[in-house]
């Protein structure tokens, strides 16, 4: 029924054009703590009631709100003014609020109160004085506790500084609010910031200004070192003293010394007073100073000025001809020593600096080369260092004096040779031969190394040529001393000079011979005839037995007469330089009536034998009997006296004319034919050398 009745009566106010509306409605509020809150409700055509509501909860109709003490409703109700006012606020009062026209079935947009509340004043923990260690890293914690709305924010700051690094955290209690809120601040101190002020402020939208909290830091650190010496620039031997100061908390406790990073012994304090040398310039002198903390250091390096001093030598070059060389040679000094190049022996300064190059060297670039540095200010240091420059090229060889020398005497041939690289060989050549090293007949080589090689051209070495018994030839022909390395070949010739003997020794020599010789030849004959005598039908014979000639066994009447018929041919010559080796065992007789037999046998002539060993003889003659065993009468060569003397070989015995017939032999260098002249058989594979040399072997 009450429903129609409403209806009915909005219905004539609408067609009157005065229907209730709200003028003004409230809104949200925020307000802080302890504060009045006003919230605005203004309606328009409406008389009726307006009441508040809190979060639903109505407040009552009445003006002054009984049974809410900090509530009231203001404003003139006559112009539809009904304001809602709290005071003081409180925590309780934070909701959301309508203003309602309940006759006329209106209600305002709900306006919600936001009480706010201020934060305390931050703690620091280890405040208000803050103790950290210089160079150790540590953190400082500023904590907020309460109920405040909003959560504050906490800040750091630094002689009004906002201090960036803070890491935020916040406390929930079991209830869900918030117990705390903290901000650590992350720092590496320094001995700089010590009674530096730090400030935390919690700030929130309750207290934009926010609250601040402030403590000192203190600070312990190591020392703080400064070093230094006077004078800095200094001359080499002069005193300098170094001075050593340092800050420190808790205070300094100790020195320490030191050179190079060595200790300087017996170093004690804040003061050092040295000599300086040339290794303080690369050799700082630095102090180290304690305390119950920690220590600290610092060095300092001295201009010292001192004379140059050698560091690195220049090193022996070995190059090719044609290549390029380059000698190093480093000295140290302050100021910087000037560097200079030459060539021993000369003073013509070939380059400046560190480094001399030579382009394209050659045999005559070779020697040694020397680095020098003047003395310094001081008048101090310097010197030279030397390298030698070693050119490879062809062996270089010089022939050396050699003493003359007597005919069939001993000789001495000498060469010098410089190579770099070292010959592979040293070789002595003539004109049948060469010899490298070791012996080969009469020839001889031996090399030494050269007593002193000249500068550049590699070691040197001596060869030498002996020579046994020089012959004619030796003297008129030339001897080449050759050497050959990778890089070519040198040589040169050495002659053999000829030494006679002084007339009055050869006088005397001759005489001494003459009479020598005159009295052999008068005993000979005397000797001769008498052997003559007693023997008067041995004749100089020499059988050689052969296997086409039957048996070696004669009768002796046939030896001593020797007739053609048994004994086969008979070989004349007038040579004496037969050597007659016992060849292999022949059957065996004793020697009978006085005759000697030459058993086993063979004969030789030097550069004269067949192929198969044994004298070329020639062929018997068709006339002489087959069987019988040939001899050969060589008295026509020997050109001997009839036999006066026997000999007795080791397998049978050898009829001989002369003591010398056989002992005496030389080696030819040549040979020709007989002498035709001579009458004696032709030789058409043989011929015999003149006699000088021993080669006949026989055993008495």
């Amino acid at each position: 029924m009450l429903v129609p009745i409403l209806l009915f009566f909005f219905c004539l106010r609408a067609r009157a054009g005065l229907s209730p509306h709200f003028l003004q409605q409230p809104a949200d509020l925020v307000v802080l703590l302890g504060d009045e809150a006003r919230l605005p409700c203004a309606l328009g055509a409406y008389s009726g009631l307006v009441q508040w509501t809190k979060d639903g909860l109505a407040l009552g109709g009445e003006r002054d709100l009984p049974g809410w003490s900090r509530y009231w409703i203001s404003g003139n109700a006559v112009i539809g003014q009904h304001d809602l006012h709290i005071r003081p606020v409180e925590l309780e009062d934070q909701a959301s609020y309508e203003c309602q026209a309940t006759q006329a079935g209106l209600r305002s947009r709900p306006a919600q109160l936001h009480v706010l509340v201020p934060p305390e004043a931050p703690q620091v923990l280890g405040g208000p004085s803050v103790s950290l260690v210089a160079g150790v890293p540590a953190n400082l914690t500023c904590r907020s506790h309460g109920d405040a709305r909003p959560i504050p924010e906490l800040l750091w700051f630094r002689d009004g500084v906002q201090l960036d690094g803070a890491t935020f955290y916040q406390t929930l209690l079991k209830d869900g609010t918030t117990g705390s809120v903290e901000s650590i601040l992350s720092l590496t101190p320094s001995s700089h910031d010590d009674g530096a002020t730090l400030v935390c402020r919690a700030r929130s939208q309750a207290l934009p200004a926010g609250k601040d909290t402030a403590i000192t830091l203190s600070l312990q650190y190591p020392p703080v070192v400064t070093l230094s010496a006077e004078p800095q620039t200094v001359q080499e031997g002069e005193k300098v003293s170094f001075l050593c100061q340092a800050m420190a908390q808790p205070p300094v406790t100790g020195y320490r010394w030191a050179k190079g990073g060595f200790p300087v012994l017996g170093a004690r304090g804040p003061m050092l007073e040295v000599v300086a040398d040339a290794s303080f310039l690369t050799a700082p002198v630095s102090c180290e100073v304690s305390n119950a903390v920690g220590s600290a250091n610092r060095s300092t390096a001295l201009d010292v000025q001192f004379g140059p001093i050698l560091q690195a030598k220049p090193e022996p070059l070995s190059v090719d001809t044609g290549e390029d060389a380059s000698f190093t040679c480093a000295w140290r000094g302050n100021p910087l020593p000037r560097v200079t190049w030459t060539r021993r022996g000369d003073a013509k300064v070939l380059g400046s600096g560190p480094t001399l190059r030579l382009p394209s060297v050659g045999l005559e670039d070779s020697g040694d080369y020397v680095c020098r540095a003047e003395p310094g200010l001081s008048g101090l240091g310097g010197g030279a260092a030397e390298a030698r420059l070693i050119v490879n090229a062809p062996p270089v060889v010089t022939a050396l004096h050699s003493a003359p020398a007597f005919l069939r005497g001993p000789a001495r041939l000498q060469c010098l040779v410089f190579a770099s690289p070292a010959p592979e060989a040293v070789v002595w050549s003539w004109d049948e031969g060469f010899l490298a090293k070791g012996s080969q007949g009469r020839f001889l080589v031996e090399t030494f190394p050269a007593p002193e090689g000249r500068g550049g051209q590699g070691p040197g070495l001596i060869s030498v040529l002996h020579i046994s018994g020089t012959q004619e030839s030796d003297f008129s022909r030339g001897f080449n001393c050759s050497a050959r390395n990778r890089l070519g070949e040198g040589g040169t010739l050495v002659s053999l000079g000829r030494r006679d003997l002084l007339p009055t020794v050869q006088i005397v020599a001759g005489v001494t011979s003459a009479a020598m010789t005159l009295l052999m030849v008068i005993t000979g004959v005397v000797l001769c005839c008498w052997r003559h005598t007693s023997f008067p039908k041995q004749k100089n014979l020499v059988r050689i037995p052969g296997s086409s000639h039957g048996s070696s066994s004669q009768d002796p009447e046939e030896e001593e007469t020797g007739s053609s018929k048994d004994r086969g041919p008979i070989v004349h010559t007038d040579h004496s330089d037969i050597v007659l080796d016992e060849a292999r065992p022949l059957e065996t007789k004793d020697p009978t009536n006085g005759y000697y037999k030459v058993r086993g046998v063979s004969v030789s002539l030097s550069l004269g034998e067949a192929p198969g060993g044994g004298l070329f003889l020639p062929p018997p003659t068709p006339l002489e009997p087959l069987g019988t065993t040939p001899f050969y009468d060589f008295s026509p060569h020997l050109g001997m006296p009839p036999p006066c003397r026997l000999y007795r070989a080791q397998a049978g015995y050898l009829t001989t004319p002369h003591p010398r017939a056989f002992n005496s032999y030389i080696k030819p260098t040549s040979f020709g034919p007989p002498d035709p002249a001579l009458r004696t058989p032709p030789f058409p594979h043989a011929a015999f050398p003149i006699p000088s040399h021993a080669r006949l072997q026989t055993h008495v």
